[in-house]
């Protein structure tokens, strides 16, 4: 089957993002197509469910499990791709920027972000996409800081009930300060520094693997859901390397096969078990069907990984 063409014949969020990662399509084209996430689609919907006060669900992070909330929404949102200068877009951020409270941490501001450094990191990487960086991401960016473990990675346990890192938490960490490096253009050395130490926590352990066996660290990290949440999981991991730049790392290899080990017979990856909680949207398909989101990320993974061309 020409996966292409089925990839194309899907929401805005997936088409912008496949002619610029698998097609080397022309800028405006990229653009054109990307700027109807925010008026039709996925993303149209998702803008539309936000209430007057700028909360999603009346909620900022979602209790028991709901992903209806503000944090989950601006994520998804991003991961769509929604432009941040959009009219309806920016008006959304400056309604949770002017009215949105962590109402059970000190009533902080929504992008002064609270005390969880997975949390954190994904407010980081929604103020910088969203052109919100200030006095809350130099709070998050101290306290990430200062919170980062001797291993390089960080958990949202320690110190009270782990002294070592998690991938999880290590991940949505160096999302955010990825995403703030590329908004702030230099950084200062301590910053990089802590997110190559980062890196290398999941590059000594082939992002999915223990370090002291070799053994598969969590058999969930091999399940494929979109979106991830907090979630880990080995695509996640590459596409973060990938969307970092540079040279593909040969410690990614068993990465990579346990990728493409994941790829059906008809060239598509299928969607994994989905994670817990309620949403708004269903973005993919049902568990076991050929998703776009697994196959778009993929694809664009393995282009990375093997230099290819143009699909």
């Amino acid at each position: 089957m020409d996966i292409v063409a089925w990839l194309l014949d899907s929401d805005p969020s997936i088409r912008w993002q496949v002619l610029r990662d698998l097609l080397d399509a022309p800028e405006t084209e990229v653009t054109r197509e990307r700027e109807r996430v925010a008026v039709e689609g996925f993303g149209a919907q998702l803008l539309a469910l936000q209430d007057p006060g700028g909360y999603w669900d009346n909620d900022e992070y979602g209790e028991n499990q709901s992903r209806k909330s503000v944090l989950w929404s601006l994520a998804l949102l991003r991961r769509l791709g929604a432009v941040p200068a959009d009219p309806t877009v920016h008006t959304a951020v400056q309604s949770v920027h002017e009215s949105v409270i962590w109402k059970y941490w000190d009533n902080l501001p929504y992008f002064h972000g609270e005390v969880e450094p997975c949390i954190n990191g994904g407010v980081l990487t929604q103020s910088a996409y969203f052109g919100m960086i200030g006095a809350g991401s130099e709070r998050i960016i101290a306290r990430l800081l200062s919170e980062q473990l001797p291993d390089g990675g960080w958990n949202c346990e320690a110190p009270d009930s782990s002294k070592v890192s998690s991938f999880d938490t290590t991940l949505c960490v160096l999302e955010g300060l990825l995403e703030h490096e590329r908004a702030v253009g230099n950084v200062p050395a301590a910053l990089a520094e802590s997110r190559k130490r980062g890196e290398e926590y999941l590059l000594k352990r082939s992002c999915f693997k223990r370090l002291s066996t070799g053994a598969v660290a969590e058999g969930r990290y091999l399940n494929f859901s979109f979106p991830p949440y907090w979630f880990y999981d080995v695509l996640r991991a590459l596409d973060y390397f990938r969307d970092a730049g540079g040279a593909f790392d040969p410690r990614l290899e068993p990465a990579v096969a346990a990728l493409l080990a994941k790829r059906s017979m008809d060239g598509r990856w299928v969607s994994g078990i989905t994670w817990p909680g309620d949403t708004y949207l269903d973005v993919d398909a049902p568990e076991g069907e050929a998703s776009r989101w697994n196959t778009l990320r993929a694809l664009r993974v393995l282009r990375w990984a093997t230099a290819l061309g143009p699909m």
